[in-house]
C-alpha cells in the first residue's frame, strides 16, 4: 500500500483485562474492531470518538494520539502536512464537522467582568430575585396610552415577541444533519426550560409539531420542507442567509442520508442530494429580503422573523439593512460556529469572530437609532455561562448554543459528523445508531446544562450589582480587556483592565 501518513490515533487493548465481551465491536460505528480469538483494533479507522472507551466494562481500551515524531517546521506544521498527504491520496476537497479548531485568539477569554464591592452587591443571588427572562423581537419606539373605562390602555397592539426564561436558545440544526432523537431532545428541553430551539433548514418532523411554541422554523435557500403549515407551526420564522462555519457557500446533505423520514419531511425524493445554494433564488438585494420578510409575516399572522447571517467584515452594514428591511431578530453566527459538514479550509479561514461582529452591529444599530427595532442573538463560539454574560454585555439580547448542546448529548467532538457514522446517535440517520440516544435522557442533560448556566448567570448579575439580564445588555463598561490590542478594544468598545 502506497501511503505517506500513519494512523492519527493508536488504539491499545489490554488483553489481560479484556474479557472478550465484544462490546467494543458493537459500539464502534467506524469499523475499528474485529475479532479472531481476541479483539483486534485497526487504528487506521479510529477517529477518537471514545464510545468504545466509555462502554468497555473492564476499562481495557486506551486511545491516544500517534506518538510518532515528525521533524518540526514552523511554516509546515504537521496539520498542514497531513492535509497535503490526504489530498494527494484522494484528490478531493477535505471535509470536516463541528467548529473552527485553529489556534486563533479567543476574545472572550481576554475579557473579564467587572464587579461591585462597595455598593449594591447581592447577598445571595440564587435566592434573591434575579430576572433572567428576556424577550426577542421588535420593541416600539414609544408607548401611547389612552383611558378606557377609567383605566389606561395601550393605543396600539405591541409587536409579537418571543419570551425566554433564560437568555440562551438552542441553535438551529437540521433534521438530517442531526438525528430525530437529537431534535426531540432539543424540543423537549426547550419546552421544559422555557426557551426555544431552531429546526435548521431540514423542515419539521411530524412528531415535533406539538412543540411549536418552543420552535423557530427556518426558511433557507433550499426551501426544504417549507409550506404554510410549517411556517405557522413555530413561534417565529428564521431566514437563513449565511452560516458562521461556511460564509458565502451553501449546504449539502448527501443522498445516502436521505431516507424515508427525511424525504417526507424535506419534501425531496429518497436518496437524492439535498443541495442548498449560497444565495436564495429570490434574494439579491435588501429590497428582495424585505419582500420575503413581509410575505412570511403576512403568511404567519405577523410572527417575529429572524434573519441569520455569518459574521464577515461588513456585518454591521448588512445588519442595518436587515433591520430596516423589517426583521425582528438578527442572528449573528461567528466563525467559531459548528456545522455538520463544511470544507475544512473554508471553515478555518473565512469569517470573523462573534465578539467583534456583535460589538460592531450593536454599536451601528445604536448610532442609527434603530437598536430597539430588532433583537440580536449571538452564536458561534458560546462555550459557557461566562461567554454568554460577556456576549450580553457586548450587546446581545440572547445567545445560541449548538456545539455545547451536542456535547451535553454525549458528543466527543471527533469532527466526523459528515460521515453519518456518529457513534453517539447524534449526527447520524442509521437506525442502529440513532436509537443509542434516548430523547428523555438527552432532554434531561440539556435541562441540567441550562439550569446550571442560569444559576451561574445569576451569580454574575449579583456580582455586578444588578438584578436583571436587561440591565446587563450592552453595558460594555462592565467589561475590561486583558492582553488585547488597542484596535480590538476600540472595536469592542471596552476599556483595558486597570482603567
Amino acid at each position: 500500500m502506497n501511503r505517506t501518513m500513519p494512523p492519527e490515533f493508536r488504539v491499545k487493548i489490554d488483553q489481560e483485562k479484556c474479557r472478550k465481551c465484544k462490546r467494543c465491536l458493537m459500539s464502534c460505528s467506524f469499523g475499528v474492531y474485529s475479532f479472531a480469538d481476541r479483539v483486534i483494533p485497526d487504528s487506521d479507522k479510529c477517529v477518537a470518538c471514545n464510545r468504545c472507551v466509555v462502554m468497555c466494562p473492564e476499562d481495557a481500551i486506551t486511545i491516544h494520539e500517534n506518538p510518532n515524531v515528525y521533524r518540526d517546521h514552523p511554516n509546515w506544521p504537521l496539520s498542514i502536512r497531513k492535509n497535503v498527504w490526504k489530498q494527494a491520496e484522494t484528490g478531493g476537497v477535505l471535509l470536516t464537522g463541528m467548529g473552527n479548531d485553529q489556534p486563533y485568539p479567543i476574545i472572550f477569554d481576554h475579557l473579564v467582568v467587572d464587579a461591585c464591592q462597595v455598593t449594591n452587591p447581592s447577598i445571595d443571588p440564587l435566592r434573591e430575585p434575579m430576572e433572567l427572562r428576556t424577550f426577542l423581537g421588535r420593541k416600539p419606539d414609544k408607548l401611547e396610552m389612552e383611558m378606557t373605562g377609567g383605566k389606561p390602555r395601550l393605543k396600539e397592539k405591541l409587536p409579537q415577541n418571543i419570551k425566554l426564561e433564560i437568555p440562551v436558545i438552542f441553535a438551529p440544526m437540521s433534521f438530517g444533519a442531526i438525528s430525530l432523537n437529537a431534535h426531540k431532545s432539543l424540543a423537549m428541553a426547550a419546552k421544559e426550560s422555557g426557551t426555544v430551539y431552531g429546526t435548521g433548514e431540514g423542515g419539521l418532523h411530524e412528531e415535533l409539531y406539538d412543540y411549536g411554541p418552543w420552535t423557530i422554523v427556518q426558511c433557507a435557500s433550499g426551501r426544504f420542507g417549507v409550506h404554510s403549515e410549517y411556517l405557522n407551526a413555530g413561534v417565529a420564522v428564521e431566514i437563513k442567509i449565511g452560516q458562521g462555519a461556511k460564509p458565502g457557500i451553501g449546504g449539502h446533505l448527501p443522498g445516502e442520508k436521505i431516507g424515508a423520514e427525511i424525504s417526507r419531511t424535506r419534501m425531496i425524493p429518497v436518496g437524492t442530494d439535498a443541495l442548498s445554494p449560497a444565495p436564495h433564488h429570490d434574494i439579491y438585494s435588501i429590497e428582495d429580503l424585505r419582500q420575503l420578510i413581509y410575505a412570511i409575516k403576512e403568511a404567519t399572522g405577523y410572527k417575529p422573523v429572524s434573519v441569520k447571517i455569518a459574521c464577515v467584515h461588513n456585518v454591521a452594514a448588512i445588519a442595518t439593512g436587515i433591520v430596516r428591511a423589517g426583521a425582528d431578530i438578527v442572528y449573528l453566527d461567528g466563525f467559531k460556529g459548528g456545522t455538520g459538514a463544511a470544507p475544512t479550509q473554508i471553515r478555518d479561514h473565512v469569517g470573523i469572530p462573534i465578539e467583534l461582529a456583535l460589538a460592531a452591529v450593536d454599536d451601528r444599530l445604536r448610532q442609527e437609532g434603530i437598536r430597539n427595532q430588532a433583537s440580536i442573538v449571538a452564536a458561534g463560539g458560546i462555550r459557557s455561562s461566562a461567554d454568554a454574560v460577556k456576549a450580553i454585555a457586548l450587546g446581545a439580547d440572547a445567545c445560541a448554543i449548538g456545539t455545547a448542546a451536542l456535547l451535553a448529548l454525549g458528543c466527543s467532538l471527533c469532527q466526523k459528523c459528515y460521515t453519518g457514522n456518529c457513534a453517539w446517535g447524534i449526527c447520524t440517520q442509521k437506525p442502529e445508531l440513532t436509537r443509542r440516544l434516548d430523547p428523555e435522557w438527552g432532554a434531561m442533560r440539556l435541562n441540567n446544562l441550562l439550569r446550571a448556566w442560569g444559576h451561574e448567570i445569576k451569580e454574575f448579575l449579583g456580582a455586578l450589582g444588578v438584578n436583571s439580564v436587561e440591565s446587563l445588555r450592552g453595558s460594555r463598561e462592565r467589561l475590561r480587556g486583558v492582553g488585547l490590542d488597542a484596535q480590538t478594544l476600540d472595536i469592542l468598545g471596552v476599556k483595558p483592565a486597570g482603567r
